[in-house]
């Protein structure tokens, strides 16, 4: 079983020792720097494209580029975690371990995102632009009608598999490549960006991180959700501290 795991960084970082991982230059198109790692400007790809796809533009390269049995995508500062280890650097999900799941499961996600108070859809809302998920609605609906029911319930959960992470097969990442970049292409044409700041520009990358669910909604494919490390590799257990936070806020509230 061949795994390969690709980190999109944009910045020098510390790497997992692992072989399964392979750091990906995001960004790459059109820099002069050197981070040391191999750029998503090679092969097929759409580096050029990074300020509104993000670490998609890594995804997308792995989907073209890499022949391995199951791919995934992590980020520079967020990995997939089995357990605590003292040394938090030995936390981050090893080939071993990642061959164990998957051994039993054709897909591994990270830990559900938990809103409580706002549904998935108001969430989105209400920190970027319900105009895009409306604009992702109409392309659904004509584009790839099946979807349509399986959108809308994804819209009103309080929760979501975020930051675009994820591991498995081969024949699954190319179903659903084919179809989120499909879909993704089409937003970009109807949605001018011109006066948009950097962050507003990524809304590409943000609208896909719900698109997973829509598209795995119905599906018969056997998945297992894992912890993961965020940011200066603190362990994150089943719920997020953002997600205790708004519980609190919302008991405190409520009383």
């Amino acid at each position: 079983m061949h795994v390969k795991i690709v980190v999109a960084t944009h910045k020098a970082f510390r790497m997992p020792d692992d072989e399964m991982y392979l750091p990906i230059h995001v960004g790459k198109a059109g820099k002069e720097s050197e981070l040391g790692f191999t750029g998503d400007d090679t092969g097929d790809n759409i580096s050029y494209k990074n300020e509104y796809y993000g670490e998609l533009t890594a995804l997308y390269w792995a989907w073209k580029n890499l022949d391995a049995d199951y791919i995934g995508l992590a980020h520079y500062r967020r990995h997939f975690s089995l357990r605590k280890k003292k040394d938090k650097w030995d936390s981050i999900l090893s080939g071993g371990e990642a061959k164990g799941l998957l051994e039993q499961y054709d897909m591994i996600l990270p830990r559900k995102r938990r809103y409580y108070i706002e549904t998935n859809y108001s969430h989105y809302a209400n920190h970027s632009s319900a105009e895009h998920l409306e604009a992702v609605r109409m392309i659904i609906s004509e584009e790839y009608p099946e979807y349509i029911s399986s959108f809308e319930k994804t819209m009103k959960r309080r929760n979501a598999h975020m930051f675009n992470m994820c591991v498995m097969k081969k024949e699954h990442l190319d179903g659903y490549c084919e179809w989120l970049f499909g879909i993704l292409a089409k937003l970009e044409s109807s949605i001018d960006p011109t006066g948009m700041t950097s962050f507003q520009k990524r809304f590409i990358c943000r609208v896909s991180e719900m698109l997973l669910d829509v598209w795995l909604d119905g599906k018969q494919i056997k998945t297992k959700e894992v912890k993961f490390i965020l940011k200066h590799l603190k362990l994150f257990p089943k719920q997020l501290l953002t997600g205790k936070l708004l519980r609190i806020f919302y008991l405190l509230l409520k009383n």
